[in-house]
């Protein structure tokens, strides 16, 4: 069994913050300051009579007296040492390390800086950075080597002749040891640029089926779509290698692949 929690807080509020709305943060935000998301996941055998794996509050406890120091001491020492994602991700595992709630292992530690941007280790030492991107774009899904009949019978309104569109959020997910120099698995703006030219630039406002070489004898289906990013990004990051294409389609549909098909 896995269990994750989840805790939410701002870097430089007060040390001693009084606690009213733990759901937003805690610490509070009071003015610009850095918010954070921090998950902790452990795994286990729940106790058969309560059926808790571990008590939440525990989990609290370590990820506040600890974690959140911690991402505090780090952030008001960044002007002699650089801070980044990555260093504050591996920092967190380290120190939590050795400290899982009794009866549990530590699985992974997962920090969001931004609603776009997270990092996540385990207990191998890689790092898992996760971006996230939009573009907009039509398509007809239609198999040319079936029937009218059996295309609109299989793909109903989304067999529309003349298409309909979405916008599409992308995930993509790199991996590995970050260069012991500079503490970064690959430089922000060069994992951006890389997603921008290979797929955003090809992809965004543009008719999949007419528009795309890609899809020319592909239904664009997002499995489909999730495949051809894969394709389009896959050695594109050395050192840093590509871990996952996740395809959003609408709020309720995505596809993900990790090449492992291939």
């Amino acid at each position: 069994m896995r269990l994750r929690r989840e805790i939410r807080f701002s870097v430089g509020s007060v040390a001693e913050p009084v606690v009213a709305n733990s759901w937003a943060g805690w610490p509070a935000a009071a003015g610009l300051q850095p918010f954070a998301v921090l998950s902790a996941t452990v795994a286990g055998r729940p106790d058969p009579q309560t059926g808790y794996l571990c008590d939440i509050r525990d989990l609290d406890r370590l990820l506040r007296e600890r974690s959140v120091r911690l991402v505090e001491r780090l952030h008001t020492e960044r002007s002699t040492a650089p801070v980044c994602g990555e260093r504050l991700i591996r920092a967190i595992a380290d120190d939590l390390a050795g400290r899982a709630p009794p009866g549990t292992e530590w699985v992974c530690c997962r920090l969001q800086l931004t609603p776009f941007l997270s990092y996540e280790t385990g207990g191998d030492h890689v790092i898992r950075m996760t971006q996230c991107f939009e573009f907009a774009a039509a398509h007809r899904l239609h198999c040319p080597q079936l029937s009218e009949a059996r295309n609109r019978e299989i793909f109903g309104k989304c067999n529309n002749p003349n298409g309909h569109g979405h916008n599409y959020i992308l995930e993509v997910t790199l991996a590995g040891r970050p260069d012991p120099a500079t503490g970064l698995l690959v430089p922000i703006q060069h994992f951006e640029q890389v997603v921008r030219q290979r797929v955003l630039d090809r992809l965004d406002h543009k008719h999949l089926n007419l528009d795309c070489p890609e899809f020319a004898d592909l239904n664009p289906s997002v499995e489909n779509i999730a495949r051809v990013i894969w394709t389009m990004l896959d050695g594109r990051f050395e050192p840093a290698r590509l871990a996952g294409v996740r395809v959003w389609e609408t709020a309720k549909t995505c596809a993900e692949y990790d090449g492992s098909a291939d």
